[in-house]
């Protein structure tokens, strides 16, 4: 196979995994982290009208190492028959992390506007808010800016009967979280005879855990004259020592979050739980506009928990190329795959560009 792109231990093939995958080595990949399609048509893109199928999850078994780990994202939609799907594949689900985030908007019908619109009455498309106790015509100032979530927002009401009886009623909750599962490939005996022979089979639950301001131990790299990689603590969010020096911190969980006030008013003390805000202009880089970037922050802490430094990291579904990105910046080597070279290109933009690492 020709690599589309290779730079600094990151190799990037262009083509369909399943074709992809064949010609890797059994055994040769130390975890995989990935974002693969949801199954759900998103903004109509042809690659996102089913989740992955199992002879995909397959080979992906097959490249792993006995004890490897495989996290994968998924929509709360499809989250059934992703899980499923990689079960059947053969791999062992151990757990489910739930990324919540405070920024989803719901894209709901509303019930009461529907039935007046099939009744073909109008006036049903104003939107009010109460601003400060002062009223308009209608006993509202009109703010149709202001999204359906505002704490000042009023539902117009429904003009037919019918409409008035099913005011409030909609088709959608919030989205306001992104599962992701936790698998693993079966063990070559016990837990400590297959991380022995291996190097996989355990979770990094030291170098994951969570700072008393809800930060994690980010790590930095540094050749030794050698040629190495030394890894080093910048400890939480702040002062850079060695990585034995810091051990504190509380165990992770399997819940990750944003940060956002909605979510830290809701969990309370939010900073027991690693979280990352969702990725931004400096995340993305000029001329990603891949509609599903992930943070490189929380791609990072994610191979961090399941790859050890120095390992292999793969990714079939390469997207943007965020989680090869991050498993560059922890100090692993890492495979992409991407069928849509447009992608490829954003990929190869990002690195060349080297402003993530």
């Amino acid at each position: 196979m020709t690599p589309y792109f290779a730079q600094d231990g990151v190799t990037l093939y262009h083509g369909d995994c399943r074709e992809i995958l064949q010609g890797l080595p059994d055994e040769s990949v130390s975890a995989i982290v990935t974002d693969p399609p949801y199954g759900l048509a998103f903004m109509g893109k042809k690659w996102d009208y089913d989740v992955p199928a199992v002879e995909v999850w397959a080979e992906c078994l097959r490249v792993l190492k006995p004890g490897g780990h495989l996290l994968a994202f998924a929509g709360t939609r499809t989250q059934h028959r992703m899980a499923v799907r990689i079960e059947d594949a053969g791999f062992e689900i151990r757990d489910m992390i739930a990324w919540v985030y405070g920024s989803g908007f719901p894209k709901s019908l509303d019930v009461s506007k529907a039935i007046d619109k099939a009744a073909g009455a109008r006036g049903h498309d104003s939107v009010g808010f109460n601003v400060a106790g002062k009223t308009s015509g209608l006993g509202v100032i009109q703010r149709p800016e202001l999204r359906s979530d505002h704490p000042d927002y009023i539902k117009p009401q429904g003009i037919t009967p019918e409409a008035q009886q099913w005011q409030g009623w909609g088709t959608a909750l919030k989205p306001a979280l992104e599962p992701i599962t936790v698998a693993r490939k079966p063990l070559c005996g016990t837990v400590a005879e297959n991380v022995l022979q291996h190097g996989t089979g355990g979770l990094n639950v030291d170098g994951c855990r969570v700072g008393t301001d809800g930060g994690t131990k980010a790590v930095n790299h540094a050749k030794k004259e050698d040629g190495r990689l030394q890894r080093w603590d910048e400890g939480y969010r702040g002062g850079r020592n060695e990585i034995e020096q810091i051990n504190a911190g509380r165990w992770p969980a399997n819940l990750i979050h944003d940060g956002s006030e909605e979510v830290t008013a809701l969990l309370g003390e939010a900073a027991r739980f690693f979280y990352t805000a969702k990725a931004d202009k400096s995340d993305r880089g000029p001329g990603n506009n891949h509609p599903t970037v992930k943070p490189v922050d929380l791609m990072r802490y994610l191979v961090r928990l399941v790859c050890p430094m120095g390992g292999v990291v793969l990714d079939p579904f390469s997207g943007s190329g965020t989680t090869l990105a991050a498993a560059q910046a922890e100090g692993c080597l890492a495979i992409g795959v991407e069928r849509e070279e447009a992608y490829c290109e954003i990929i190869k933009g990002r690195f060349h560009q080297r402003r993530l690492f």
